[in-house]
């Protein structure tokens, strides 16, 4: 007789594992609903299934955006203790209570801090020394209180530091509500002005703020100024700026002396000038807008610094007579060179800091004004690493010979200094810490470089653990933007550890659409020349491989905004090549939302990809939008993120692209669609929300990879 015997303990594991699999495989993905909507232009008709995901009150958008959500939940769960567990590692290697380097400004000292245990910052400052007694100005947990998403958009202090202005918003969509709160007592004026963008300043009475407003499409286009105590809906409203390319924001100038009011489009530059002393003149014309001009202003003395591109693909430095600041009286200081961008200039009392960029890194160089124009000296302050990246401060005061900056590499923390623009000594103020052990000596960090398609020679930076052998079985995550010639910076991550400390490699690459390379990069990966971008990324990944860094099984992508549209737009030309794709709030609907002016920031767009009502761009768009290139064959594993109030790339965008590519994709790879709904294009805006955020996808990268916990 046979007999049968209950499994033994020792298989139950086994046995739960694969039903708990069985479970995980079988939950089935959301399928979106199908509703054709046809659009013809240029004679071609297009059919859009997903269009209805537009409409957030389309009674099917917020269940389907939850079921997505469900499913990303169920096909995640057997990675939750991977999360909790990254989630531990990063947050342990942050040091939870902390202060920034206090900036001072007057008599003040201003800094923020952070508590452990809550999710936003402290705004704090200190009168006469560091040893002073602490005054609270803004604890923003306070201010977040009962907000799913809460973040302080600027914050001022008056010129004589008796009031702050703060703008928040609390719900994701950059639309701010400017506060002005009494420092003294500690209590809110009755002044409170909605529909708010990220600028305002203080006129230097003390008493008038200049703030600007959001037109439907989120554009920044109004300058209002309001006289506190007043009411806001009877303020002046100063300029209106009514071509959608321009954008408008106001600043002031390091002397304190001029507010300056820039109206800026992707290619083309008008700043105004007005006395802060004298809030209510009218601005003043420097040099009235020319297409395709670019410039910015900067006041040291009798003499306006413009920084142009005039004439000078890679920029040049002219100075103008305050009294006669028009482009006839301009002079030049620093030429054009081919090889070195001029990215921009700060004036001090006595010096100029010259920030430039060549062969891919930022350079930073010190002229002493004190002396005539002929004997006045330059010098180049110095970095001790081959790749690394550095940024000037905020440097609020004029008269004072100390330059802040913050000096990063892929291995070096971020490390803040005071130069001395006289002896050129620097002091290290803090490098922030790595808690748990970071020992910097154990990895490497390199820069090689891809050749594209054309011959062009694409710049990649590395870092890994020492020891790493060119066996091609390294997982390698591979990062890329490439687009509004923004830079990707060579930085240090503490998060990033949590790869590296289990065999990765990370890389950037530099690829055209970005400024890395100077101007010319940039214009070589815009409008028709946009597919550069992503064959440059393809030519990074296939060097990659070649020269056995990692292999297409081990490599994972990862993009962001416009780096998303490269995510989208590489997973269609080359699916095969990468095993696993983050695309984070990924720009991928690109005809549909140029060809719609209602959507934020769609004119002002035109310049970086073209207006697809012109059949040039359209042809060309339509060539690389994701969401238009999708086919029925196999994908890689896809994570992809939105937030359901971004202002930047409509929650819709992901969404649709997501929803076609499970009707089309041939393969079993996984396809998620994560949806912040209380949130926009930044994700959560708590620190600790971040973080899981973060242990999120490296848990999904991982997991996708096959690499042990």
């Amino acid at each position: 007789m046979t007999m049968h015997h209950a499994p033994c303990c020792a298989a139950l594991p086994v046995l739960l594992g694969m039903i708990l699999l069985a479970v995980r495989v079988s939950a089935a993905p959301p399928a979106a609903k199908i509703a054709p909507k046809t659009r013809t232009l240029h004679g071609e008709t297009r059919t859009d299934d997903y269009f209805w995901l537009r409409d957030r009150n389309d009674p099917d958008t917020i269940p389907y955006l939850e079921a997505e959500n469900r499913y990303t939940a169920a096909m995640m769960k057997h990675t939750e203790e991977l999360q909790a567990k990254l989630y531990q590692e990063i947050l342990g290697r942050i040091k939870e209570t902390d202060l920034s380097v206090p900036e001072k400004i007057d008599d003040y000292y201003y800094y923020s801090r952070t508590e452990e245990g809550l999710q936003y910052p402290i705004l704090c400052r200190k009168k006469g020394s560091l040893n002073g007694e602490e005054e609270v100005l803004l604890d923003e947990n306070a201010l977040a209180a009962g907000h799913k998403y809460f973040r302080v958009g600027a914050s001022k202090p008056s010129p004589d530091h008796k009031l702050l202005a703060y703008s928040s918003d609390t719900d994701g969509s950059e639309t701010y509500t400017l506060f002005v709160k009494d420092l003294r007592t500690g209590q809110l004026l009755k002044d409170r002005i909605p529909n708010t963008y990220y600028g305002l300043e203080w006129a230097n009475d003390n008493a008038t703020l200049f703030y600007t407003t959001l037109d439907p499409a989120k554009r920044p286009y109004r300058l209002h100024r309001h006289k506190l105590g007043t009411d806001p809906q009877q303020d002046d409203l100063i300029y209106q700026e009514n071509d959608e390319m321009f954008y408008l924001q106001v600043s002031k100038t390091r002397s304190r002396r001029f507010l300056l009011l820039s109206l800026d489009s992707k290619t083309t530059s008008e700043v105004r000038y007005l006395e802060a002393d004298r809030p209510a003149g009218e601005f003043r014309m420097i040099h009235p807008r020319r297409q395709d001009m670019e410039y910015a202003v900067e006041h040291h003395g009798d003499r306006f610094f413009i920084v142009t591109n005039e004439n000078a693909k890679n920029f040049k430095l002219m100075e103008a007579p305050v009294a006669r600041p028009a482009r006839q009286n301009w002079k030049e200081v620093i030429p054009h060179r081919a090889s070195v961008k001029l990215d921009r200039v700060d004036a001090f009392q006595n010096h100029l800091v010259i920030h430039e960029r060549e062969n891919g890194l930022r350079k930073i160089s010190v002229r002493n004004m004190t002396s005539n124009l002929a004997n006045q000296e330059t010098h180049a302050v110095e970095f001790p690493e081959p790749v690394y990246t550095v940024t000037g401060g905020g440097n609020p005061e004029f008269n004072t010979t100390l330059f802040r900056f913050t000096y990063t590499s892929l291995v070096t923390p971020r490390s803040v200094f005071d130069y001395d623009m006289n002896t050129r000594q620097r002091d290290l103020k803090k490098q922030y810490e790595v808690l748990g052990g970071y020992d910097p000596s154990l990895y490497q960090s390199e820069r090689i470089f891809a050749k594209a398609s054309d011959g062009s020679m694409v710049p990649i930076s590395m870092v890994y653990r020492k020891g790493m052998t060119h066996s091609g079985k390294n997982p390698l995550l591979l990062y890329g933007y490439g687009s509004y010639g923004v830079s990707t910076e060579p930085a240090f991550s503490s998060d990033r550890l949590s790869l590296l400390d289990r065999g990765f490699v990370y890389a950037i690459a530099h690829i055209r659409g970005g400024g890395e390379m100077g101007r010319p990069w940039y214009e070589d990966g815009k409008l028709l020349r946009k597919k550069n971008t992503f064959t440059d990324f393809i030519a990074c990944a296939e060097h990659l491989i070649a020269q056995k860094y990692t292999a297409s099984g081990r490599l994972a992508i990862f993009g962001g905004s416009a780096g998303g549209l490269l995510m989208g737009a590489v997973t269609n030309m080359r699916p095969d090549l990468f095993q696993v794709v983050v695309a984070k709030v990924p720009f991928v609907d690109v005809i549909n939302t140029m060809l719609d002016e209602s959507i934020p920031l769609t004119v002002t767009e035109f310049e970086e990809w073209g207006n697809p009502k012109d059949r040039q761009y359209y042809d060309y768009i339509k060539s690389y939008s994701p969401y238009d290139n999708v086919e029925a064959k196999a994908y890689p594993n896809l994570l992809v993120t939105t937030g359901l109030n971004d202002p930047r790339v409509a929650y819709w965008e992901p969404a649709k692209w997501t929803a076609k590519l499970r009707k089309l994709k041939k393969d079993d790879n996984r396809l998620l669609l994560k949806t912040n709904l209380g949130a926009g294009h930044g994700g959560a805006s708590g620190r600790y929300e971040r973080l899981k955020e973060t242990a999120f996808e490296y848990a999904f990268i991982l997991d996708r990879l096959e690499i042990g916990k």
